[in-house]
């Protein structure tokens, strides 16, 4: 079977609007490693978008969730409960950062676990309005679009979005705006458009995902945290791409000195099975209604089991550490690599979480250009990449935290053949 068989048959029956990355069509996969139908095998960068932190097929995630497949595979938590969803909520509301009591309910994707959110931000405080930032992605449901601050691709031509949402600059001084712009752009909300005691919620990414891999400057999350305790606001930490070790602690929001009243959190959770979480203050999860909660699929037992092993695997494999070692590795290659490829403007991120922006050979602008070669040339030599951000210019690099020291350095010298040869091109 060819690649390119199998992508004529996805044309002819799957709804163009599902984006495609690549044309390789995966048959196996064994932690950085995938092999297409082909036999082709690839070192994997993109973890599914930050999903397999732990590993494609990790050894104990697999066990956990056949042991999981011999018992129940649903019964739907809100029929027929089981402990393990329980066990789960108490271990997240133990690790989410936070003082005090919390409590948490499992849906099956980022999207909802944001919609959520925002239900119980308006429950609990029984307003509607939420400010989002630019750059943000929060799902694509109409919530979810429409706080996702980013046009195409993901809100042109699905019609108006949701009312009582508004946008604020992200601060990224490599863009020219700053934390003080930022926080003067919700100064003059409050002042022009919106009255603060209408406000439900902020939403913000620690480090943006789809918007750039920018981290938030500490002095903004502690400027929202005065902001929402001011005026009675939650605050929401979109945790779903930062979470489960990818930033080098278990959330992001653990490299701050302060802490949101609520999280979301996805992707990694369950090490590739869809499993998502909103963990938050008490007295806040407590305001929706029985039943305003939930969801058929929600706390899949599935999920559960393979979201405590991806835990343990965290814990025991000291993950965190990992990948703040393996960032400083990536770092250092990209760093190098800046002489031979002056269009490197930016290296950033934490943890293991990090991003390369390239800019015009002048410094003049963005070069989404350049962006696509360095990931068509690596996708040549079987490296494959992800891109990001506003302007399409940066590549973002998502392997799994468990990858191979040799599988690393393998990767490290395909990365550096493939931005050397988009220089050259």
């Amino acid at each position: 079977m060819l690649n390119s068989e199998i992508a004529t048959r996805r044309n002819q029956a799957i709804a163009k609007g599902v984006g495609m990355m690549t044309q390789i069509y995966a048959d196996r996969a064994k932690n950085a490693e995938v092999w297409d139908v082909e036999g082709q095998r690839y070192i994997d960068f993109a973890a599914g978008i930050a999903v397999v932190n732990t590993g494609h097929c990790n050894p104990k995630v697999m066990g956990a969730v056949e042991a999981q497949l011999a018992r129940f595979t649903h019964t739907c938590h809100q029929v027929l409960p089981y402990e393990n969803y329980i066990s789960l909520a108490e271990r997240l509301n133990a690790l989410v950062p936070g003082e005090g009591e919390k409590r948490t309910v499992f849906v099956s994707t980022g999207a909802e676990a944001v919609e959520n959110a925002i239900k119980v931000a308006r429950a609990a405080t029984g307003r509607q309005a939420v400010i989002a930032f630019g750059g943000g992605f929060h799902g694509r449901t109409f919530m979810g679009m429409s706080l996702t601050g980013k046009v195409q691709p993901y809100k042109a031509g699905f019609g108006a979005m949701m009312g009582d949402v508004y946008h604020v600059p992200f601060p990224i001084d490599l863009h020219g705006t700053s934390t003080e712009q930022s926080l003067a752009a919700i100064a003059q909300l409050f002042k022009a458009d919106l009255d603060p005691a209408r406000v439900a919620a902020i939403i913000i990414e620690p480090v943006q995902g789809e918007g750039g891999f920018y981290q938030a400057p500490a002095e903004l999350m502690r400027a929202l945290r005065a902001l929402c305790d001011e005026h009675g606001i939650v605050m929401i930490a979109d945790e779903v791409q930062t979470g489960f070790a990818r930033t080098g602690s278990l959330f992001a929001m653990e490299h701050y000195d302060v802490s949101a009243d609520l999280t979301t959190m996805a992707k990694g959770l369950a090490g590739g099975l869809p499993l998502a979480a909103v963990t938050g203050k008490a007295e806040i999860m407590d305001a929706a209604n029985p039943g305003g909660l939930g969801g058929t699929y929600g706390g899949n037992p599935l999920g559960i089991a393979a979201a405590h092993a991806v835990l343990d695997v965290i814990e025991e494999e000291g993950l965190c550490a990992r990948a703040t070692e393996l960032g400083d590795k990536l770092k250092a290659k990209l760093d190098s690599l800046r002489g031979a490829c002056p269009r490197i403007a930016d290296i950033r991120g934490p943890g293991f979480m990090i991003a390369a922006e390239f800019n015009t050979e002048d410094g003049s602008g963005p070069d989404a250009a350049f962006t696509a070669r360095v990931k068509d040339e690596a996708l040549k030599r079987n490296l494959v990449l992800l891109t990001c951000g506003v302007y399409g210019n940066v590549v973002r690099f998502l392997a799994p935290i468990t990858i191979e020291d040799k599988i690393f350095d393998e990767a490290m010298e395909v990365l550096e053949a493939s931005i050397l040869a988009a220089q050259e091109g």
